[in-house]
């Protein structure tokens, strides 16, 4: 799903909105299991990035390896073990600099629903449209990874 308006404030200026990636969906994990797999680097690992590295406490520093061209770098600017994790991105591909990946967390009756956005795109081009169908794909590794115990290899992911 993704919003994008133009809104006229108050002043009679438009304003324009950022587009933004929303995905809500549950998984049969405790919400203490599904923040690790989002913000502990071996979590990561499991089922988005190459490899990374960094700590789940505000204002720490995260490398996220995604191979020897995209060696990105973000913000953590939100941990609250359990409920809530959210990155801004520091050095990626140009469109991804300045937005925030996040997921909140909440307990259910069979696990976890999981909230996860990926907010402040500046534009809806063609990157933004395949990362959104990108998450979808990474997201449902991470369920699968979570309820299932499956592993799928890095350069297989957005095959699977």
């Amino acid at each position: 799903m993704w919003l994008a308006a133009i809104f006229t404030s108050a002043s009679g200026t438009s304003v324009t909105t950022m587009n933004d990636i929303l995905q809500d969906f549950p998984i049969a994990a405790p919400p203490d299991r599904v923040f690790d797999a989002v913000s502990l680097p071996k979590g990561l690992d499991e089922w988005w990035t190459l490899r990374s590295n960094g700590r789940p406490e505000v204002g720490a520093s995260y490398e996220l390896d995604f191979g020897p061209a995209y060696q990105w770098r973000a913000e953590v600017t939100k941990a609250v073990p359990g409920s809530a994790f959210e990155l801004k991105m520091t050095r990626s591909d140009n469109d991804w600099d300045g937005t925030v990946v996040g997921f909140e967390l909440e307990p259910s009756a069979n696990g976890t629903q999981v909230r996860f956005y990926h907010r402040g795109w500046p534009i809806s081009n063609e990157h933004y449209r395949t990362s959104n169908h990108c998450w979808a794909m990474y997201l449902r590794i991470l369920r699968r990874h979570l309820e299932n115990g499956e592993s799928v290899a890095y350069d297989q992911r957005l095959a699977v």
